[in-house]
């Protein structure tokens, strides 16, 4: 048998070699997007250094009954201890989405209550405005980041 560029198996069946196809990536444009103004004041190094940001994995994500923002997340911080946190984005994400997903929060914040729940640090996220419509997007990162892994 004759295999001309391509490969057989052990059966003896020839295939065609997988091209590798590279999407362009998609063109996004930014010209109505209006971002808030960096801050003028500055943080010296040791101020910023006290914050600890982590990646985290979604281990569940539900919605908080009788509110129409929050979102209760249980987060795999590294430590082997499930971490909650709450997040006012229900408006911009469904729960079932963010579940596997793979983001990065603050982890030494003091435990802030609401709704009666303890919510023990906070999911970064990056806001803009389109158009004069609020849009939120959470910072999400490879998910070959390992839960717990430190960002300086």
């Amino acid at each position: 048998m004759k295999s001309i560029g391509g490969v057989k198996d052990e059966n003896g069946v020839s295939s065609k070699p997988s091209e590798e196809v590279k999407a362009e990536p998609e063109k996004i444009d930014f010209s109505n997007v209006k971002i808030e103004p960096l801050f003028e004041e500055e943080v010296d190094f040791d101020t910023f250094s006290k914050s600890d940001f982590r990646a985290v994995k979604v281990k569940e994500c539900v919605a908080v009954p009788k509110s129409k923002k929050l979102l209760q997340f249980t987060l795999d911080d590294g430590t082997g201890t499930d971490r909650t946190i709450l997040s006012g984005i229900h408006s911009f994400y469904e729960p079932e989405e963010l579940v596997g997903k793979t983001l990065i929060a603050i982890t030494n914040l003091p435990p802030r209550a609401m709704m009666g729940i303890d919510s023990c640090g906070m999911l970064l996220s990056a806001i803009h405005e389109e158009e004069g419509e609020e849009k939120l997007h959470l910072l999400m990162v490879d998910d070959h980041i390992p839960a717990g892994a430190k960002l300086y």
